[in-house]
This record gives structure tokens, C-alpha cells and sequence, in this order.
């Protein structure tokens, strides 16, 4: 099992204040909203606390040829590693609560002044309480970066999520020749060598985020987010990230939605 996919040791100042949680001391704490709060409790799971996890990670190098579009796999396996090894630290902070997940997961990325090249990336959540059987295939708590009420409207109409999944692909786009240049100046003209190596970057991404979707036995992911940061490495090497939490189907839905159209009154 890869390092970032494993239960992983937590300091011991967590380790104090989820061993205090777990006791119901003091009392629980979490990043929902007061709805998202109520809406959760009403699907039947009990907020249990806030959980982190964190890694600060030194990003590789890697030569490029200055005219060929081409993955960057050293800084693509750099940026899965650091994010998986966060969220894995989150998962062991909600396996010490005794949850059976963690909604509301957000991944933040920033960079320090200390060194242009390292990040530091954080996963937070609140861990939930409430059914057994939605933790992964590996037994660990399912993780989701929806909101509590999207939560809860996934449960109530017999849906469960079963993890979030992401997708990275860091891509050196090629530089245009002098030729290139020179005939696109003053043009209308598309940009082709820019268009396929972006189109190829995010097509990558998107494969493996409906990778990870199988791996975990999911029949679908809903609020997929796709965004592209140069971070550290300059305009012609872009990391294209996307994120969803996968989902599947527990039951047939009972209720069905009657959506209903509301008109805003303005002056």
C-alpha cells in the first residue's frame, strides 16, 4: 500500500485533543454552518469534530524541451503525494474519533517565504458519526467536499458518498517558434500547439479522477471542480487539478424532487 494511502502516526498534541474529544471533552467542534449542522443531524449522522491533516512538501524539479508539449510527471507525482498524505492524516485524526466519515473537506494549498519551492498542503473537514457501512472498501471513513445540505439531500434520496476523488496532471506546454509567432502576430488565429497540449493536460486529469471513482466501487462523482495553477514553475508548466466526491446508489429514490421555479422581487 502506497505510504499517502496508509493510517498515518499523529503528533501528539492531536492525539491529546481527539483522545479529550472522543470523551466528549470539551465539547465537539466543526466547520459547518448552523444549517449545514441541522440538515446534518436530521440525515442521522452526529458531527464528532474537526479534523486536519498536513504536509509540507518539497516540489522536484524536472528538465522540459522548450517545443514539446509533455507531462511533467515528477511535479504531477509531487502534487498527488502531498495532497494524499494530507488527507490521509485527516482520515487517521477522523478514525481516532471513531467516525464513519468526513464532509465539508476542503484542500488548501500555499506556498512559504522560506523556499519558492515548497507548499504546504492542508485538508480540513468535520468528522461525522452515523453508519458504519458507507466507510471505504479499506475500512477507512469516506471523505466528501459537499455541504452539509448537499449531504443530506444526497442521503434523503438514497445516495451515499464513498470518497473524494482527485485528478492531477502538471503539463509543460511547448513554446511557439519564432515562425509560429510571426504568423499568428495581428492574426485571428487559433493557437493549436496551446490548445492541444491544455486540451491533453486536463483530458489526463479527468481520466484519473474516474479512476479513482472505480477504485473505491462508486457509480458516479458529483461537484467536480476543475482548476489550473502555474504555482511555482512559470507560465508553460500548468498543474490542471480536479476534485469530486464520488458517490453510489444505496436504494431506489422514495421521494422524488418536484423541482419549483422562484421569481426574486426586485424594486
Amino acid at each position: 500500500m502506497p505510504e499517502s494511502q496508509q493510517p498515518q502516526r499523529l503528533p501528539d498534541s492531536a492525539r491529546s485533543r481527539l483522545a479529550a474529544a472522543s470523551q466528549g471533552r470539551p465539547c465537539f467542534t466543526s466547520d459547518l454552518s448552523v444549517n449545514e449542522f441541522v440538515l446534518t443531524t436530521q440525515a442521522g449522522f452526529e458531527p464528532l469534530g474537526l479534523v486536519m491533516g498536513t504536509c509540507i512538501y518539497h516540489i522536484g524539479t524536472q528538465p522540459t524541451r522548450w517545443k514539446v508539449s509533455q507531462e511533467l510527471s515528477v511535479l504531477t507525482q509531487a502534487m498527488y503525494n502531498a495532497r494524499e498524505l494530507a488527507m490521509a492524516r485527516m482520515e487517521s485524526e477522523a478514525d481516532a474519533l471513531g467516525a464513519d466519515g468526513v464532509i465539508g473537506v476542503e484542500i488548501r494549498a500555499r506556498g512559504y517565504a522560506l523556499s519558492a519551492d515548497v507548499m504546504e498542503f492542508v485538508a480540513v473537514g468535520t468528522a461525522v458519526r452515523g453508519n458504519p457501512g458507507l466507510r471505504t472498501p479499506a475500512g477507512r471513513p469516506f471523505t466528501s467536499h459537499l455541504s452539509g445540505q448537499d449531504f443530506w439531500t444526497l442521503i434523503q434520496h438514497g445516495w451515499a458518498p464513498r470518497a473524494m476523488v482527485l485528478g492531477t496532471c502538471v503539463y509543460h506546454v511547448a513554446h511557439m517558434s519564432f515562425r509560429q509567432v510571426l504568423q499568428a502576430a495581428g492574426q485571428n488565429t487559433e493557437l493549436d500547439t496551446y490548445t492541444q497540449a491544455v486540451y491533453d493536460a486536463r483530458e489526463i486529469a479527468m481520466a484519473r479522477l474516474q479512476y479513482e471513482c472505480q477504485q473505491v466501487g462508486a457509480d458516479g462523482v458529483v461537484g467536480v471542480s476543475v482548476s489550473e495553477d502555474d504555482w511555482i514553475w512559470g507560465e508553460h508548466a500548468v498543474e490542471f487539478f480536479c476534485m469530486g466526491t464520488a458517490v453510489s446508489r444505496l436504494q431506489p429514490d422514495a421521494r422524488p424532487v418536484n423541482p419549483t421555479m422562484t421569481m426574486p422581487l426586485t424594486d
